[in-house]
C-alpha cells in the first residue's frame, strides 16, 4: 500500500526510466511520470523521449521552443508520482518539512503539502482521473459505490487516514456513489434543507418558552447565550469527534463510521450535497444535547429550551457558513474564513477547527500555519 507520501527516487532512478514503456521526467525535485502522456504530446512520442529520465525544466522554460499552456503544467501535475531523493533524505536526514510546512512544490513552484498531495484551493475542484488515482493510490474507485468499498477495503487505519485526507473531485462537482442503490437519494442534502427544516422548530420552541419568562430581555440573553455555547461546541465536535483520528479504532467499523461521519466531506470537499448535515443525522447528534440542557438547568424549562434553540440557531448558522465557504464568492470577513478553512482541507487537516469562526483555534492553540505567521507579522 502507498506510504503517508510520494515516494523518493535517486537521480539513477528516474534515468533507469527513459522508455516509451515507462517515462519519467522531472522538474526540479518532482518526478513526473509521463508514459501515458507520450502519444497524445503535440510534438510527438520522440520528442518527450529525447528528454526520458531527465529535468526538463529548461526545455519548458526555452523561448527556442513553443510555449507551454497551463493545460501541459496541469497534465504534469496529475503525473506526480514522487520526489528526487537529496543528498540529506539518502543519509537520512532531513525530510524537506520544517514545522509540518511542505518544501516540495508543483510545476509552478508552489509548496505541495505531502499529506495532501496538494498546493492551493484551487486544486480542490480539479476533476480527479478516476482510473489513475485507483491505480495509483490503491484506495477508493469513485466509479463504483463507496460505501461497501470502504467497509470491505480491509484498509489499515494509517493508510485510510493518510488517503482520506489526500481531497478528490469527482467529475465537474457532482456527486459520486455512496450506496448506489435506493438509499442514494438519503446521503444528499441541499443547503436551504437545513433552514427549512430546523428554522420552524426553532421558532417554535421559542414560543413555547417565551411564557416562562417574566423579563422577555432574559429569554433573549439565554438565546444568545445559546449560540455562543454553539460555537464551543462546534470546536469541540470538530476536533474531538469528526477527528477522531489518533483514538479511532482499527477496524472496519470504525473506519465505515469515521467515513461516513466526515471522512467523506475530507475525500470529496467540494461535493456540494454532502456538505450540511443531513437532518437525520443531526437530529441523532443533538437529541442528547435537549437532555444536558434540561439536565444543567433543571429548574427552570423555559431557560433550558431558549438557550437549546439559541445552541440550534448556532447549528444552522455553522452548516450555511460551512456551505457558503466551499461555494460562494463571500464578502472580505467570509473572504478570510474561506481561506482558512480550505486550508484546513488542502494544507492542514489536524489544525483549524473553527468554521463559524477562529476564536477557538486561538484559545486552544490549533491555528493554522497562515494564522500564527499573520499573527507574527501583526507583532
Amino acid at each position: 500500500m502507498p506510504s503517508r507520501t510520494l515516494p523518493t527516487f535517486t537521480r539513477a532512478e528516474v534515468a533507469k526510466h527513459n522508455s516509451a514503456k515507462s517515462c519519467f521526467v522531472t522538474i526540479g525535485d518532482n518526478v513526473y511520470d509521463v508514459t501515458d502522456f507520450l502519444d497524445s504530446h503535440p510534438g510527438g512520442a520522440d520528442l518527450v523521449l529525447e528528454y526520458a529520465g531527465k529535468d526538463i525544466k529548461d526545455i519548458l522554460q526555452d523561448p527556442s521552443s513553443h510555449a507551454h499552456s497551463d493545460a501541459a503544467y496541469e497534465v504534469l501535475e496529475e503525473s506526480l508520482v514522487g520526489f528526487l531523493a537529496s543528498s540529506d533524505d539518502s543519509k537520512g536526514g532531513s525530510t524537506g518539512l520544517e514545522n509540518g510546512a511542505a518544501t516540495r512544490t508543483d510545476a509552478k513552484g508552489r509548496p505541495i503539502h505531502p499529506r495532501t498531495g496538494m498546493s492551493c484551493e484551487e486544486d480542490l475542484t480539479k476533476d480527479t482521473d478516476i482510473a489513475s488515482d485507483y491505480k495509483t493510490h490503491r484506495f477508493l474507485d469513485l466509479s463504483r459505490p463507496l460505501f461497501p468499498q470502504v467497509w470491505n477495503g480491509g484498509f489499515t487505519k494509517e493508510f485510510y487516514l493518510d488517503q482520506v485526507h489526500r481531497p478528490r473531485h469527482y467529475r465537474g462537482g457532482a456527486s459520486a456513489p455512496l450506496f448506489g442503490n435506493f438509499l442514494e437519494p438519503l446521503t444528499k442534502t441541499a443547503w436551504w434543507v437545513v433552514p427549512m427544516i430546523w428554522v420552524p422548530c426553532v421558532s417554535y420552541g421559542l414560543y413555547l418558552a417565551y411564557p416562562g419568562f417574566e423579563n422577555k430581555a432574559g429569554q433573549v440573553v439565554c438565546f444568545a447565550g445559546g449560540v455562543l455555547l454553539w460555537s464551543l461546541i462546534e470546536y469541540v465536535m470538530h476536533r474531538f469527534l469528526f477527528h477522531i483520528d489518533y483514538y479511532l479504532p482499527d477496524n472496519r467499523v470504525g473506519i465505515t463510521l469515521h467515513f461516513t461521519l466526515h471522512g467523506i466531506h475530507h475525500y470529496l470537499p467540494m461535493d456540494k450535497y454532502r456538505l450540511v448535515m443531513p437532518p437525520v443525522l443531526f437530529a441523532t447528534l443533538a437529541a442528547p444535547f435537549w437532555k444536558l440542557a434540561h439536565t444543567l438547568f433543571f429548574w427552570d424549562w423555559s431557560i433550558a429550551t431558549s438557550i437549546y434553540c439559541g445552541g440550534v440557531f448556532g447549528y444552522i448558522c455553522y452548516d450555511l457558513t460551512h456551505y457558503f465557504l466551499h461555494h460562494q464568492n463571500l464578502p472580505l470577513w467570509w473572504k478570510k474564513l474561506k481561506k482558512l478553512h480550505l486550508e484546513h482541507h488542502f494544507l492542514d487537516y489536524e489544525n483549524g477547527f473553527g468554521v463559524t469562526s477562529p476564536f477557538w483555534d486561538i484559545v486552544f492553540g490549533t491555528q493554522l500555519s497562515s494564522q500564527v505567521g499573520s499573527a507574527k507579522k501583526v507583532d
